[in-house]
């Protein structure tokens, strides 16, 4: 049996979060789900998932923040990152895709983009800079 791919979601809105989790759970991943930057920097370096998806703003640590928490980790810096996030301004892409994030997925997104942007991370390697919205 092949093993599920793992991906860490982090959401602060509840029924988003259960939402995404849902979709990629009945795609066949195993989903971690944590509810602030905090507890996502923890459970990534606690399980090394293959993916992770974050929101950017959140109250205890933004998105930014938790990427660069995970970059400059040695077990985590080659973690596929998503940006969940309903930033659409292209000062923000920009800012993402300067950073290294994979991919930057903006809300509200239909479960086909979802699948879309996670299937790249995961089949293809990491696909960088790429917008979905």
């Amino acid at each position: 049996m092949i093993p599920k791919k793992v991906i860490l979601l982090i959401e602060d809105n509840e029924d988003i979060r259960e939402s995404i989790a849902e979709i990629l759970e009945l795609e066949g991943y195993h989903v971690l789900t944590a509810s602030c930057g905090g507890m996502g920097v923890s459970l990534a370096n606690l399980h090394i998932p293959d993916l992770v998806i974050c929101d950017i703003v959140m109250c205890d640590m933004d998105g930014y923040t938790v990427y660069d928490s995970l970059r400059i980790q040695q077990k985590t810096k080659d973690i596929p990152f998503i940006f969940s996030t309903a930033k659409s301004e292209n000062s923000e892409r920009l800012k993402a895709n300067s950073m290294g994030v994979t991919n930057y997925l903006i809300k509200p997104f239909n479960d086909h983009d979802l699948m879309r942007c996670v299937d790249n991370c995961l089949k293809e390697g990491i696909i960088t800079n790429n917008t979905i919205s």
